[in-house]
């Protein structure tokens, strides 16, 4: 919910005025200013400003909105301030589409079979009748035959036909494998998505906050060209004096990577060039930093490869000097996680992001993904979830993993939907019917051998107890066991099969 705005400031004259978003029509000029978030989707005719998306798309780098950009609901205005004209009304904006998605999708949820409850509810009343009917007709019908002797085995009948050992160690297996999961850092909402988990076939993956850590690092310093004298250290220290009074998340990651205290004293004639870059002078020198746009822009030949994530481009003193690589880091389990479930038959591994198709398409080589989907936005993700769960088998599973606001309506809608809890969205948190708690996909390969061993242990109670009852119900019928074989029948395979559920606590990786 929190991507839902508040208030819209709409543009009357030379008057803003505070309006609920419901309120606006198509064609109003509303105001965004820094810190904000944009309230209904709209086009800019006037500034420019970096726009956080991830909430929406997942991207982990800010974009540069600019006159004639089109913007979405439910992002935010980082640092400029920004006139636009309003291209949707609230009721098809951005953001009543991502929270109606998710009202929708969990109506259509596919549901477990409950067995034993149908079970119980039908194989009760049957064997009621029967032992009714065996204590009565034999003796009407039987020469010889006694009341007492087939009241006896009717007793006998009816006490081992009791569905005790189903209807108790059944469920109890289901919340021992609950308990045992949670004790991992996997919190399962309800016993039936251990069977969806089981039969999963296809396993979907957002990215960002997902298999990536979703916060920018510096990856790689090169100094090259002229002044390829330059270390890496001095090169990163340049320009992290030179951003050092930028607010802006690349110049934060620059700064965390230099790790020392900034002496501002060093820094003068700071000019901030939205939607480029910085130059400040920094003792004595003029240093440049900012994207291939501010390059060209003071016409400085860069190194123009194709680098995968953001690259901040320097020069020193109008000379090109290097540059430095920030990129969203893959989590260190990520390759693991992928090699395990295709090891533990996962059919297809596909990821679905809002991040551009370069970085999507680096990430999935990397990390051995089968199929990735780039630069869509939530409905989008939706719409490919569609189509991917037509490729199911009949008794397959589609699993989504995400951690965002924009994947709570996948989330929803999958089979079974698996939320990062240690860092994800409350949105994708409630969306979700497992939620991994420690933020690793290593821990989705465990959740599925974890489902696999509980529903086996629910499989082999059920043989059991029903195998035995069969057994012991035909010798009674017939009269050749007696009462004490009954009670074993009921109490005796019900404690058994309790025992047996218990083992789901305890159940290794």
């Amino acid at each position: 919910m929190d991507i839902r705005p508040d208030y819209a400031n709409v543009k009357k004259e030379d008057e803003l005025i505070k309006t609920d978003p419901d309120e606006v029509r198509i064609g109003d000029i509303i105001v965004i200013k820094p810190g904000e978030r944009v309230p209904l989707d709209a086009r800019v005719i006037q500034g420019s400003s970096m726009v956080d998306t991830s909430a929406l798309t997942g991207e982990s780098v800010p974009r540069i909105v600019e006159v004639g950009n089109e913007i979405l609901s439910g992002c935010i205005n980082v640092n400029g301030l920004i006139t636009a004209e309003v291209t949707k009304e609230y009721e098809e904006s951005t953001v009543s589409i991502i929270l109606d998605l998710v009202e929708n999708a969990s109506s259509k949820k596919s549901q477990s079979e409950q067995f034993i409850t149908k079970f119980a509810r039908y194989y009760t009343p049957i064997v009621v009748v029967l032992a009714a009917l065996l204590a009565i007709i034999p003796p009407l019908l039987i020469e010889g035959a006694t009341f007492s002797e087939w009241t006896y085995r009717a007793l006998s009948f009816l006490v081992v036909s009791c569905p005790c050992a189903l209807v108790i160690s059944i469920p109890l297996t289901f919340f021992s494998g609950i308990g045992g999961a949670s004790k991992k850092g996997i919190l399962v909402k309800g016993s039936n998505y251990f069977e969806a988990l089981a039969n999963a076939e296809i396993i979907v993956f957002d990215k960002t906050g997902t298999l990536t850590k979703g916060v920018f690092e510096v990856q790689e310093i090169n100094p090259i060209g002229l002044l390829r004298q330059h270390s890496k250290e001095e090169l990163l220290e340049l320009t992290a004096y030179a951003e050092s009074f930028s607010g802006h998340p690349i110049s934060q990651s620059i700064l965390k990577a230099y790790g020392k205290d900034i002496d501002q004293s060093k820094v003068t004639e700071v000019e901030e060039i939205a939607g480029h870059g910085i130059e400040a002078m920094v003792d004595g020198k003029k240093i440049t930093a900012g994207n291939a746009k501010l390059m060209k822009l003071r016409n400085i030949d860069y190194n123009d490869g194709e680098l995968i994530g953001t690259v901040v481009h320097i020069a020193i003193d109008g000379e090109y000097a290097g540059y430095i690589l920030i990129a969203d880091e893959i989590k260190k389990d990520s390759a693991q996680a992928l090699k395990q479930l295709k090891s533990s038959g996962i059919k297809q591994t596909i990821m679905l992001t809002g991040d551009n198709k370069a970085t999507s398409q680096m990430v999935a080589n990397m990390i051995g993904l089968d199929n990735v989907y780039s630069e869509l936005l939530p409905q989008d993700k939706v719409d490919k979830l569609e189509e991917l769960l037509s490729q199911t088998s009949g008794k397959g599973k589609l699993a989504y993993v995400g951690d965002g606001i924009n994947d709570a309506p996948v989330l929803a809608r999958a089979d079974v939907g698996i939320a990062m809890g240690g860092l994800g969205s409350d949105a994708a948190i409630e969306a979700a019917d497992v939620v991994i708690m420690t933020d690793e996909p290593a821990k989705i390969p465990v959740a599925i051998r974890i489902s696999k061993k509980i529903i086996g242990i629910a499989n082999q109670n059920i043989i059991f107890a029903i195998g035995v009852k069969i057994v012991i119900l035909i010798l009674s019928a017939l009269g050749i066991t007696n009462l004490w074989a009954a009670i074993f029948g009921d109490v005796g395979v019900t404690i058994i099969s309790v025992l047996n559920s218990f083992r789901a606590l305890k159940i290794q990786d």
